[in-house]
């Protein structure tokens, strides 16, 4: 019972985060990649807490709810940057459930520790731990992916963004610890405030990807359609190439031409790639996608940093462009 109590909850409420993600564009190996990296983070912070306690001289209370948050969410916290820094999440929703999932990985492994370490415990113990702070653990790392992926999206200076994130979530997990109300009502609140908190994301992800997916999509068919037919030049895209020209070689400027090409035929199938997932089809296998995703890099070289600043009004690459081509790669 105490198994069940302790160690199930947070694994249910992981499985249900990942049916619900009706897009699809988690991967299931990161997911378990995160509880891998959570039951080491556990450990990780468990020997260093257990040099660190000594050197600052809490006690035992003060120690958990001054300093062991601010650690423990700093390690757990690696692999989302991991994630983020590698342009494997696009979406709030997808840096949530990472998040939850490493969250869940330290509470799995601390749990299973005090099973074996606390054989006296009484159920409600196992509730609160189950049910509190296990969901506590995993919210915590949540609410950090999403401010981080958020102020990534933003254009925002990572480091500053990093640093708020993670004070934010050392503050909950700190609130947590202190037991201000009683741990069941507490754990009451847990239950009650981080599902509202998930659904919120959903919503919000939902809509988001509709008007990114609108907004861009056709757009960028029609342009493609237009460099096909050899008409780019009697489009505004064209007639702003043309007005550069003159800063440039001839080289140099049809590099930019295949750059953009290229660019917008990896662009419209990792949005069809997403839409496909979105209605659990599987997508196609293409042969020569390595090879243009290696050409796009080499082509993105050629033109260096001047090349994309001059094409930043037709081809911008910020953080969910880099995520997006990468999606034809997964």
């Amino acid at each position: 019972m105490e198994i069940l109590l302790s160690l199930f909850p947070v694994v249910l409420f992981l499985t249900f985060l990942f049916i619900m993600d009706r897009v699809k564009l988690v991967s299931v190996k990161l997911i378990i990649l995160s509880l891998v990296w959570g039951v080491i983070s556990a450990i990780i912070a468990y020997l260093i807490n257990n040099v660190t306690i000594d050197i600052v001289q809490f006690s035992s209370s003060d120690y958990s709810k001054y300093v062991a948050p601010i650690l423990e969410e700093l390690i757990k916290s690696l692999f989302v940057v991991y994630l983020v820094s590698h342009k494997k999440v696009g979406f709030a929703i997808d840096a949530a459930i990472y998040g939850f999932a490493t969250g869940a990985g330290f509470s799995l492994a601390e749990n299973i520790y005090y099973l074996n370490s606390v054989s006296d415990a009484s159920i409600l113990v196992w509730i609160i731990r189950g049910f509190g702070t296990a969901i506590m653990h995993g919210g915590c790392t949540s609410v950090f992916s999403v401010l981080l992926i958020s102020g990534r999206l933003k254009e925002r200076r990572v480091f500053p963004v990093f640093l708020a994130a993670l004070m934010i979530a050392a503050l909950i997990h700190s609130a947590f610890n202190h037991f201000y109300f009683d741990p069941v009502i507490q754990t009451l609140g847990i239950i009650v405030i981080f599902p509202l908190f998930y659904i919120v994301i959903f919503r919000y992800n939902i809509n988001q990807l509709g008007e990114w997916l609108e907004a861009e999509f056709s757009s960028e068919v029609e342009l493609l359609g237009m460099i096909n037919k050899g008409e780019l030049s009697s489009t505004k895209a064209g007639e702003y190439l043309i007005s550069v020209k003159e800063q440039f070689s001839n080289e140099v400027i049809f590099d930019m031409y295949c750059y953009l090409k290229l660019y917008l035929e990896l662009s419209i199938k990792a949005k069809s790639n997403i839409m496909l997932k979105e209605n659990d089809i599987e997508i196609p296998y293409d042969p020569e996608l390595l090879g243009k995703l290696a050409e796009l890099k080499a082509l993105r070289k050629k033109i260096g940093k001047v090349g994309e600043l001059v094409l930043s009004p037709l081809v911008k690459m910020n953080y969910r462009n880099l995520w997006k081509i990468n999606q034809n790669t997964i």
